[in-house]
């Protein structure tokens, strides 16, 4: 656990053997981890340099208190990371002014491969440092949206996430559950009838956009760095999040039909959470599909809401539900 803090796995052993046997020498610390002396000795003299433990003239060692110790070197690397953050900052400006005016070879990388794709992928994303915008389109070749392990991150961070779905991914096995994960984590989401292309874009100043299967057969993608062609993914990003379908999913999903209360109050978290994939245009099968829903259910569901909204037509209720915010969390008439 502490390897984060910069210490050997044997220094941890030694440290938490220390723990609860002060005065320990070197000879009885290796005799209870099993270690060979000369292998203790060094993690000792390791501990004390790093204020972990302190040494008495008999070659006895007493572990220094973990609040104490512990929190000092926390701060230490807290304060370290700020400093990384602040030369960040400072490198990244060197680099761009750097660029500014540089080959093409300079501006646009290639990139091969769905292992090289994908620790690209992740980069762009642990690059950013104010907002991550991405394109969202099936098949999903080198990682699928819920091993995105760079987005959760980025989120703590503090960065906005905005990304459009093109409408047949809402079909694909699970992405509903994905999609409403996102949502609860503050990543806002659009759907769009058609996306041009797979896209993930880190603030102005990197890009990534995956190509087609090279003639090897492997996918490719180029990774853009701050120029015209970035300048315009930026502008088409925002043309599309202007015309995409905002999608709000209410609730936690799950894999059993729901069991749902019927009343005048209003629509339930599955009835806001059907109401947004068929205002995205999904098709009742699918929506039916993603949800753990039967076909009855839902239609069952549509005709409820189109009694308590006192409409005839679906497409009624749709302006009804936006009219009255259904589709939003939370959301009562």
């Amino acid at each position: 656990m502490l390897d984060v803090l910069g210490l050997e796995p044997e220094d941890e052993r030694v440290y938490r053997a220390l723990l609860g046997r002060p005065d320990s020498t070197a000879v009885l610390l290796s005799d209870l981890l099993a270690l060979s002396r000369a292998h203790v000795e060094k993690a000792l003299s390791r501990l004390v340099e790093w204020g972990l433990a302190t040494s008495a003239a008999d070659g006895r060692f007493t572990a220094a208190p973990p609040a104490m110790a512990l929190g000092a070197l926390i701060s230490q690397r807290r304060d370290g990371l700020r400093m990384a953050e602040r030369a960040l900052v400072t490198f990244a400006e060197e680099h761009r002014a750097a660029m500014t005016g540089g080959s093409i070879s300079d501006l646009i990388e290639v990139v091969t491969g769905v292992d090289a794709i994908r620790h690209r992928f992740l980069q762009v994303q642990q690059a950013a440092r104010t907002q991550v915008r991405t394109f969202i389109t099936a098949p999903f070749v080198a990682l699928p949206p819920d091993e995105n392990t760079a987005e959760p991150m980025a989120l703590d961070r503090g960065v906005r996430f905005r990304a459009v779905l093109d409408r047949a991914v809402l079909a694909e096995p699970g992405i509903v559950h994905d999609a409403i994960e996102s949502v609860r984590n503050g990543v806002q989401l659009r759907v769009a009838d058609h996306l041009p292309m797979k896209l993930v874009l880190a603030d102005a100043d990197l890009g990534l956009v995956p190509l087609a299967v090279t003639p090897v057969g492997e996918p490719g993608a180029v990774l853009l760095h701050r120029s015209g062609l970035l300048d315009a993914m930026d502008a088409l990003f925002e043309t599309v999040w202007r015309a995409a379908h905002p999608l709000e999913l209410a609730g936690t999903g799950g894999g059993a039909e729901p069991t749902v209360e019927s009343g005048p109050q209003g629509p339930t978290d599955l009835d806001r959470r059907i109401l947004a994939l068929l205002l995205a245009g999904v098709t009742d099968l699918t929506a039916a599909t993603q949800l753990g829903l039967s076909p009855r259910t839902l239609h069952r569901r549509l005709r409820h809401l189109m009694d308590i909204s006192g409409v005839g037509t679906r497409m009624q209720l749709g302006a009804h539900a936006v009219r009255h915010g259904w589709t939003e969390p939370g959301a009562r008439e």
